[in-house]
């Protein structure tokens, strides 16, 4: 397989949103060695992961359409071809849409999908590849 920010179905991304994102990133620098960079993605605080210079994760505060008693969690994103027509097929097929689809400028178009069985991951077409 190639890139997999380049590859039609391949999990490409990882997020993690938290309440307390200085805690997560001193837990997982001292767990991992992580290397951190700040990334300012649409006016968010984004902190984005390195392991040897490559960006492996990203993370951030819990952002507020996050409904109230929902954990912080982790991530997964799945790049597409074409966002708008994954998520019309993906209802289709019976997911409901937890995040329209939305443009993230210097990144991508993305948009948080609920499988039939309720679990949760976002699809995502990047302006250019993340590597």
């Amino acid at each position: 397989m190639g890139d997999p920010s380049e590859t039609h179905g391949a999990f490409s991304w990882v997020e993690l949103l938290t309440a307390d994102p200085e805690a997560a990133k001193k837990f997982y620098v001292e767990l991992f060695g992580w290397e951190l960079a700040g990334s300012p993605v649409a006016g968010e605080d984004y902190t984005v992961a390195k392991v040897a210079g490559k960006p492996v994760a990203g993370i951030m505060k819990m952002p507020p359409e996050v409904p109230p008693g929902v954990p912080p969690h982790w991530g997964v994103f799945v790049t597409v071809d074409d966002v708008d027509a994954t998520v019309t097929k993906a209802q289709e097929l019976g997911a409901q849409v937890a995040r329209a689809p939305t443009d993230v400028p210097g990144v991508g178009r993305f948009a948080v999908l609920r499988d039939p069985q309720g679990a949760i991951f976002a699809i995502i077409h990047y302006e250019k590849s993340p590597r």
